[in-house]
């Protein structure tokens, strides 16, 4: 099989930097403050061997939790707004998930906001393209 992309050569590591810069600047366009949280798989690498040698993508979840209902809401809302104008497509927009493609970023987002539990979270979840290490070396050491 082949990607319908060439792979941009990045390591584990600034790729890793990378995710966490797409992921900071999601939180800023939902524009709410809450206590943000990694579950315990946090960012993951992916591998994306049915492509070739090397290659990998990366996936990061985190929450934001400790907010009133109507801070929820309106994370969901400023994100609706703000994902147009900053290089995303919004590719479903249902009332509790919105799914995000930023294609010149290279990037993908599933937003699910848990509101009816005992502790109500905004659920991110960013996906990388897959990526191609530098070497095998680096890939194993990612």
């Amino acid at each position: 099989m082949e990607l319908p992309y060439t792979p941009e050569r990045m390591d584990p590591d600034p790729a890793r930097a990378k995710t966490r810069e797409v992921s900071a600047r999601l939180l800023e366009l939902a524009g709410v403050k809450g206590t943000v949280t990694e579950p315990r798989t946090g960012m993951s690498i992916v591998t994306c061997d049915e492509y070739g040698r090397d290659l990998y993508a990366l996936e990061h979840r985190w929450s934001v939790g400790g907010m009133t209902s109507d801070q929820y809401d309106a994370g969901m809302q400023n994100l609706r707004k703000a994902l147009g104008g900053n290089g995303w497509e919004i590719k479903k927009d249902g009332p509790d998930e919105i799914r995000a493609k930023n294609e010149a970023g290279h990037f993908s987002v599933t937003v699910a906001a848990h509101t009816a539990t005992l502790e109500p979270t905004l659920d991110f979840t960013v996906n990388s393209r897959c990526y191609q290490a530098t070497s095998h070396a680096a890939y194993n050491a990612g």
